[in-house]
Formats: structure tokens, sequence, C-alpha cells
């Protein structure tokens, strides 16, 4: 059976049962239909926060053959429950442009998904439209405002780099001119579109405590410099009222449901290669507020979302997690060590062993920021007893646990041992986490940082552009920002091709982008696309709707 054909034999429950059962009044909801709702922000309990245990699940570098963090997630937290730890995962909402793209959605997979999934991995409550609708208020504003004679400020349009955004992979909207058409369209200039998931509003979002400070963050959005040289914000512009009044539910975290019947928050969905790759600080805090745990994800590899969530989210939001959750595949391991991606259902013990350094790197980075740590192997039915075995006499005696989670296949059952281990660990409160680096450090000191702990890199190169934006992000007052650095999720390094764990590799950062708004800084490395384009052979193609309204083809 597929991942739809699963989630659609399950019978949904009522969301207002859902909600009863973790202590949530009907009056509360801002429902969606039967089967969806919002929760409003009145919930969040700072007592209750510091009482619950954070567990964040992160994974290996990522590989073409999926390593299924959301899927572990979902299939982790059924095991919470079914053994008597009442727990809540809360994750990201998908992006439409993976969905219709090649990637698929972001809603766990077999007997351990989230549910009703068609909607989740559609349009959900209008969240992204949401922001959407904010971001392209501020870029037409922005070019209302140059095109005004009188009463602008006096903006010079080569210091823009605001761009427009659309959830839909389209790579024809990269690069265009706008303005075109003669005196009453506008100032011709040239711009391009992102994706929604690499827009600063959905990182405001994502990290924003409440209404108030959501609209402080959207204030202090850089625009671009006027034309003698004074730095320009959406503030100045009055954007920042209007904006916000687009997010008033959007800033909201979603409530829904496991294919188990167990409460699931869904809010926020940045990617973690241009991004910070995790929920919102909200969501995560209402997890707290309702459940005794919560377990969470960041995208992509360690190096990547957890990295993010450890020096950014959890900084700013004051988290402290007591564990993480490594996934690995068996066929992960062995593309690492060297297997083509056709053979990786072959048992092959040698490429396996082979690829373990990458794991073992992720390991080691745990480790900088104190937290403790166990693996979880995603079993997929083409993995061997024998390359299991391998794996965990590998790190015999190494004080690393390794527990097969084979969640797809028996949801919460096939997670009891892992389930038992994240409540040991959290409930012995070893945890001293630390971020990576202080944010008083310069810029450079936190780039090389992250660049030499985590990635492993030899040396840092900054071309001319990135010394000429260092140099501007100091005379704006904003080094103090922490760092979120977009970089390839396929290598620990910056180039996509070197796979395992490389080694005396060069880090290049090309530019850094201002996302004063949100609260960090952008370093960028190599050629990092923020809008996608469409494979040969979309998953579009394959998805349709019968005259009954049942989706198919929905992964």
């Amino acid at each position: 059976m597929t991942d739809i054909d699963i989630a659609q034999s399950v019978e949904l429950r009522d969301i207002r049962e859902i909600a009863s059962r973790w202590g949530i009044l009907e009056d509360d909801l801002m429902l969606y239909g039967k089967h969806k709702a919002k929760l409003p922000l009145h919930l969040i309990n700072e007592e209750k926060i510091e009482q619950a245990r954070l567990v964040l699940v992160s994974a290996i570098s990522p590989t073409p053959a999926g390593e299924g963090k959301t899927t572990v997630t979902i299939g982790l937290s059924e095991a919470m429950n079914q053994t008597g730890r009442n727990t809540i995962p809360v994750l990201r909402e998908p992006s439409l442009g993976p969905v219709f793209g090649m990637k698929g959605g972001a809603t766990g997979g077999g007997y351990a998904q989230v549910l009703p999934m068609e909607d989740i991995n559609l349009h959900f409550t209008g969240d992204f439209s949401a922001i959407e609708k904010a971001h392209n208020l501020l870029s037409a504003l922005i070019a209302n405002n140059l095109h005004q004679v009188r009463d602008n400020l006096d903006i010079d349009p080569r210091t823009v780099h605001w761009k427009r955004v659309m959830d839909m992979n389209d790579r024809s909207l990269r690069h265009i001119i706008t303005g075109l058409g003669g005196t009453t369209s506008g100032i011709p200039r040239e711009t391009g579109f992102d994706i929604t998931a690499a827009s600063e509003i959905m990182a405001i979002l994502c990290l924003a405590d409440d209404l108030e400070n959501l609209k402080e963050r959207f204030g202090n959005i850089f625009v671009g410099f006027t034309f003698d040289g004074r730095p320009v914000y959406a503030r100045d512009l009055k954007a920042t009222g209007a904006m916000a009044a687009l997010m008033k539910d959007a800033i909201k975290p979603n409530l829904v449901q496991t294919i188990e019947g167990n409460a699931a928050i869904i809010h926020g969905g940045p990617f973690a290669n241009i991004a910070q790759g995790t929920n919102s600080v909200i969501a995560t805090r209402m997890g707290l507020s309702l459940a005794d745990y919560v377990i969470t994800e960041a995208g992509f590899g360690f190096d990547l979302g957890a990295e993010k969530f450890f020096d950014i989210k959890c900084r700013a939001a004051g988290l402290k997690p007591q564990a993480v959750v490594l996934v690995a595949t068996i066929r992960a391991l062995k593309y690492h060590g060297g297997a083509p991606l056709n053979e990786l259902k072959r048992p092959d013990v040698a490429r396996l062993k082979a690829g373990i350094p990458n794991l073992e790197k992720h390991l080691e980075n745990i480790g900088h920021f104190g937290v403790p740590a166990v693996v979880a192997i995603n079993r997929f039915a083409t993995d061997s007893d024998e390359e299991i075995e391998a794996l965990q006499a590998h790190f015999e005696g190494t004080g690393v646990e390794i527990h097969v989670a084979d969640v797809w296949a028996k949801g919460g059952a096939g997670a009891h041992s892992l389930a038992d281990a994240v409540a040991r660990i959290t409930e012995a409160n070893d945890t001293k986490f630390t971020p990576l680096y202080d944010n008083a450090w310069s810029v450079e000191q936190k780039i090389e940082a992250i660049c030499r702990t985590i990635y492993g890199a030899k040396a840092i190169d900054y071309t001319l552009q990135a010394r000429k934006d260092l140099r501007k992000i100091a005379e704006l007052g904003l080094d103090k920002l922490p760092v979120c650095i977009a970089k390839t999720q396929k290598s620990l390094s910056d180039n996509p091709e070197l796979l395992g764990r490389p080694k005396d590799f060069i880090v290049t950062i090309r530019e850094i982008e201002l996302a004063a708004g949100a609260g960090f800084l952008i370093p960028i490395t190599g050629t990092i696309v923020r809008m996608p384009g469409l494979p040969a052979r979309p998953a579009a193609e394959s998805i349709d709707i019968d005259r009954n309204g049942k989706i198919t083809g929905l992964f």
C-alpha cells in the first residue's frame, strides 16, 4: 500500500475529541472542518513548559534515497504514547514546491503519518498563503514608493534585494524584470521570485513570540538604502500593521492528529538549506504546554537544521532540549560509502561500513552542544539483518545506542525500544546544552565556528562581495546577530559532490544577506537556489482527484 492508501484507510477522529484529551476546550478551537483546527496563543503555559521535555530529531547528511526524519518523529511519538508517556510531535508544514516536484510532502509515511495528509500537503489552513500575501504586500509597497515622485523615501532601487515569493517550483521566475510598460507601470528593475519557504516572513513567523513581537520583527526588515546612504526598513514604509493583519490567523499553530489518533501540532515551514529549517517557536512552546514530551524535527542533516535549531531557535526562545535522536538508514549509509543509487537495495556490508564516518561526524557534532544522543535506524524492507548487526557491532562499547525504528510498517509498535531509550535519557537530565558560539563574537568568528567545527572545513574563503557585506553589516550595527548559513544539504561541505565525511576542504562565502527582521545573518555558500525548478517528470503529473473527491497519486 502507498502512504495515501494507508492514510485514506484510517477513520479520522473529530478534532474536538483529540483536543479534549489534551485539556483543550472546544471554545478555544478555530475549526477548519472536522479534522483541523488552530490553537489560541493563550494556551501557552510557562510553568508547564519548564516541566516538559524537548527532544529533537535530526539526521545524517540526506541522500536521494531519503532518511525519514518526519516518519521517525511521528512513529517515536506514537511509541511514547503507547508506553504511557503523553507526547505530541511538533512538525513543519509542507511546501507545495516539493509536493508537486520530486521530494514529496512532509506528513511522514506508512503507519507513522499525521492526518489528514491530503489537506496538510496541499493548502492546509492557508498559512503559506498568508505568508505570501504579507511578503508580497511589502514588495508592492516598495515598488509603489519607488514609483511615487512625491512623498517617497528616496530609495536607491539598486540596493533593494527584496523579491516576491510564490509557493511553487518555477525556475522561469528566478530572474525577471518588473515595471515595464511605460511611466504608469512603475520603475523598471531586475528582481525575481523566491519560494515561500525561503521568505523572511516565514523565518519571522517561526521565531516570533506573539503578535506584537511579529509586528516588531516585520518593522526591522531591511529594505535597502536611500541615495544618500541611509538604511530603509519596512517600518519606514509603514508596512508593519497591514502585514501583521494578514498574519492574524497564520500566527496560530495548527492542531491535527496522528494515524493512531493522538494530537500533533504543525506550524511554519522554512527550508534548512536556505533558512533555519525548524517549526515555529510558538508551536514548540504550545506543545510543551500541553504534553509531557515534545518530539520535534529540524530539516536536512544535523549540520543544517539542527545547528540552526540550537544556535538560533533555542537561544531566541530560551529552549533547553534534553536529547537528540539522530536518524540514519542502512541505504543512506551505503550511499555515503560509495554505493550507486540503483544498488542500495542490495545487501552490502562493505559499503555500509565505508559510510559510517558520516554518521560518526554528526554524532561528534551533537556532542559540541552538550546534548545526549541516540541513533535511530529507520528500517526499510530491503535492509538485511546482517547490515543492521554490522552497524550495531561497529558502535559496540562506544556508549552510542543504536535502536531500530520499524515505524513505517508497524507505527508506534515498531519503536518501543527507541521510546524507552529517549525517556531514560531525558529523565536522567544529563543535558548541558550550550550554543556553539557567542553572539557577541564577530561575524567571521561565528562563521568559522560552524564551518570548522560542524562541517569540518580546513579554511573559510570570502569573496570580495562577502567582504563588502561584512563592512555593511558592521556599519548597520547588526554584527551581533547569529548566523544562518545557506549551504547544500547533500554534503557536510559546500560541495554537493563530496559525500561521506569530507576533509581538507575550503568553504567559500559568496555573500552575506541581512534578515534583520528574523534576527539573523545569512552567509551564502555554493550555488544555493531559492526558487527550485520542477524535474523532468514532476510529481504533479501523477496527482488526480476523482468525481467523489478522492485524491490519488499523492506519494
